[in-house]
């Protein structure tokens, strides 16, 4: 089986961190559904993201002090693990964890890095799943 796809779920606050991360797991193989290079002009956001979802493997949820109470964030988790998918979250060095959506936090998460380094860690555990 090839390297699975993943769908990025980020706030406006993480999106030049998130583009970086998305380059970085698309030179190692890994398809990459991102709002910010994935919706195109006039198309329905919604609609690009419910079909992001469906397509992809595993969804990455770049977790901030901002976002973890933020309706598109649940939307997205709930849709992700409703349909079966694998969540991993990414999260700051210093952050609590206990701020994080229980379904989240009983998940193994990864400690948000350069992008480089965290695109490394999650692609190698994809490899090993």
């Amino acid at each position: 089986m090839g390297m699975p796809s993943v769908f990025i779920s980020h706030s406006s606050r993480d999106a030049e961190w998130a583009r970086l991360f998305a380059q970085s797991l698309k030179q190692r193989g890994v398809t990459v559904w991102i709002d910010d290079l994935d919706v195109s002009p006039g198309e329905s956001v919604r609609d690009a993201l419910e079909s992001g979802l469906r397509r992809s493997d595993v969804i990455v949820a770049l977790v901030d002090p901002e976002n973890p109470a933020k309706p598109n964030l649940f939307f997205e988790l709930g849709a992700a693990i409703g349909m079966g998918k694998r969540v991993v979250s990414i999260v700051p060095r210093d952050f609590d964890p206990n701020s994080i959506p229980l379904d989240l936090r009983l998940r193994r998460y990864l400690i948000r890095d350069s992008p480089e380094y965290t695109a490394e860690e999650l692609s190698n555990s994809l490899l090993a799943a």
